[in-house]
């Protein structure tokens, strides 16, 4: 079972960051394209990277996940409504989630663990901020997005290694290489 989940979370991952890195300096009709699959992709990944992450009681991690998906709806209708903005509710509600699962994920972590104790749970703290605000921030269009993913896979690689998951830890480091492309790319097309 957790070798399947180790297929289904890191694949669906994986194949997120190589369609969202292949979407940067391409016409826009097909960026369009490609990024609708890699947010559906994406949400598709959810449940067995929460089943994994819960198995491991990385709860940080775990809440950011499941926290994570209305920014990843907001990034779904972002892409699928183009070129319209995001509607300010739908942006609010994933704000809301975003840092609603930060207090919980964090708040339940040093209740179980009596603070912060492990370096599990700082691997979480990196994993926690690169995937929550790296959703965000490219669910808006903000390339920074992708600098806050290289702290996420780099810290989940990290983890997953310490846990003995060596299908994720690969994921995770062939996906940080999709990652840098990704920047790369779009500062062609969207400079800071």
């Amino acid at each position: 079972m957790d070798t399947a989940l180790q297929v289904w979370g890191g694949g669906s991952y994986l194949l997120n960051k190589i369609l969202f890195a292949l979407a940067e300096g391409k016409k826009q009709d097909i960026k369009r394209k490609l990024k609708l699959y890699a947010w559906v992709i994406y949400i598709v990944g959810v449940p067995a990277w929460v089943v994994i992450l819960l198995s491991e009681q990385n709860w940080i991690a775990a809440s950011i996940e499941a926290g994570g998906v209305p920014s990843m709806c907001l990034g779904l209708y972002t892409v699928y409504q183009y070129p319209k903005a995001p509607g300010s509710i739908l942006d609010k509600v994933a704000s809301f989630f975003t840092y609603g699962s930060i207090f919980l994920g964090v708040g339940y972590s040093l209740l179980d663990y009596g603070g912060i104790t492990s370096f599990s749970q700082v691997l979480e703290m990196g994993v926690m901020l690169g995937f929550l605000l790296g959703s965000y921030l490219l669910a808006k269009n903000n390339r920074i997005g992708w600098l806050f993913f290289m702290l996420m896979n780099a810290s989940m690689a990290i983890l997953m290694l310490t846990q003995q998951k060596p299908l994720l830890t690969a994921q995770q480091i062939i996906s940080l290489g999709f990652v840098i492309y990704g920047f790369r790319a779009s500062r062609k097309t969207n400079p800071l």
